[in-house]
């Protein structure tokens, strides 16, 4: 019996030592990650460059920070007007739009961690005005005429991924941001049960699938 309460004794120590030693270790894991502030800041040149030579007048940018290790977060907001004019429709929309979301970086430079390619996603959603100057409708005997609704306020909401690369600009805070941006429609208003035409921030959506891209030049501070 005393043989016995010795070998409980000595036990119950190792596993006493053994569970303070586990906490320790977690308590030295969470010390070590502390948030560095750091951000980077760009403009898609891209899309402004084309607005001067399109309907689609697209102005977007980025704020993103590194949170911990290859995870940065990522926050994009921006304004689009465009025009849609085809089989029989005449509408425009103008409208902000708000994009927040993640990425990781898949490969990176190592004396630079914010060189490299990354992968990542975002919900987003856009807040807008459209008017519809015609939209087709079939009339008696397969006749065909159009009418127009007045202008009204929409909302819609998407899926968006990102699959990317930064590289920087010589020895400068400057850097190169290059993006594409598969996007998949999860839910949109409509007015008189017409599907939009244009969403702001996500492009045509007479599909529920599209494909953006992105050339922005950014700054890190």
């Amino acid at each position: 019996m005393k043989t016995r309460r010795i070998f409980t004794f000595f036990f119950s120590i190792i596993g006493f030592l053994g569970f303070a030693q586990e906490n320790k270790a977690q308590a030295a894991e969470k010390e070590k990650w502390k948030y560095e502030p750091n951000f980077m800041v760009g403009g898609d040149l891209l899309n402004t460059g084309v607005s001067f030579f399109s309907d689609r007048k697209l102005y977007q940018g980025f704020v993103s920070s590194r949170i911990k290790g290859n995870i940065h977060a990522i926050a994009e907001a921006g304004f689009e007007s465009n025009i849609y004019q085809k089989n029989g429709y005449d509408a425009k929309v103008n409208g902000p739009f708000l994009k927040l979301g993640a990425f990781y970086m898949l490969a990176k430079d190592p004396e630079n961690s914010f060189n490299g390619f990354y992968a990542g996603g975002k919900v987003a959603g856009s807040f807008y005005t459209q008017e519809y100057m015609a939209v087709p409708v079939r009339g008696f005997g397969g006749s065909s005429s159009s009418v127009s609704f007045p202008s009204s306020t929409q909302s819609s909401y998407w899926l968006e991924g990102t699959l990317g690369g930064r590289v920087q600009l010589f020895d400068t805070n400057f850097y190169i941001d290059v993006n594409m941006q598969p996007r998949y429609l999860v839910y949109t208003t409509k007015q008189e049960e017409i599907q939009p035409m244009i969403v702001p921030g996500f492009g045509k959506s007479s599909s529920k699938f599209t494909m953006g891209f992105a050339w922005n030049l950014a700054y890190k501070f």
